[in-house]
């Protein structure tokens, strides 16, 4: 089986999941949470729905990362593979939002205990993400958000027309395939959550363990050789 980058398997999972979130629980960024200070905003402003789970959502979203890497310390400290752990623990968080989902759900008001319960999984799984990355895929692009890869791009591409040595310059090209490949993925998990929520409602949030799964079983590659 040839492998694949993990970076591009959770970017993939991140549009996916921040996608289906805020289509199935009334704007709530799952992945990109600090997007909810402009939804709650918004929220006030319009009256609608889903301003608890938008304040609690970067809350809960640093207090799992907190614990994430004090518990990475942990298993480091015993000798217990920590990149996999974390991405079994994301795991299992998705399959306990998919459950309360499809039992609970839809959800057409935002501010019931079922929608904010389910929201708040989410966001935890989606934290773990950015810890596994931060500590262990610190060389790949970010998989929750694309505005830096974007950034890179294009700084890359400049550097590239404005021709610098071709050391630099295959230096970027390869930067811009690895932020490009994120940021494509990405997208595609966005549209993919979009046209499940239209076919599916609801049980679009049943695909993202599907997703874990994937990164579990899949034959990965990670830039730090930690795929343990």
């Amino acid at each position: 089986m040839k492998k694949i980058s993990l970076a591009t398997v959770l970017s993939f999972d991140a549009g996916y999941v921040d996608t289906a979130g805020f289509l199935a629980l009334q704007g709530l960024f799952t992945a990109h949470v600090t997007g909810n200070f402009v939804t709650f905003g918004a929220a006030v402003v319009l009256g609608t729905s889903g301003i608890i789970a938008k304040l609690l959502a970067l809350p809960v979203f640093c207090t799992v990362i907190l614990v994430t890497r004090l518990a990475s310390f942990w298993l480091a400290g015993r000798k217990y593979p920590v990149l996999s752990t974390m991405m079994r623990v994301k795991l299992l968080l998705l399959i306990v939002a998919a459950t309360l989902a499809v039992s609970y759900g839809p959800f057409p008001k935002g501010d019931g205990w079922p929608a904010i319960l389910t929201g708040m999984v989410l966001v935890a799984a989606m934290a773990i993400q950015n810890a596994a990355h931060k500590i262990h895929l610190a060389k790949a692009p970010p998989t929750t958000m694309m505005t830096g890869n974007t950034t890179q791009i294009m700084i890359d591409l400049a550097d590239v027309i404005r021709g610098e040595s071709l050391e630099a310059k295959n230096a970027a090209k390869k930067r811009i395939i690895k932020m490009l490949t994120s940021v494509c993925a990405f997208a595609i998990g966005c549209g993919a959550a979009a046209t499940a929520f239209i076919w599916l409602g609801i049980w679009c949030l049943a695909i993202p363990p599907l997703l874990g799964l994937l990164a579990l079983m899949a034959e990965v590659e990670t830039p730090e050789g930690d795929a343990k």
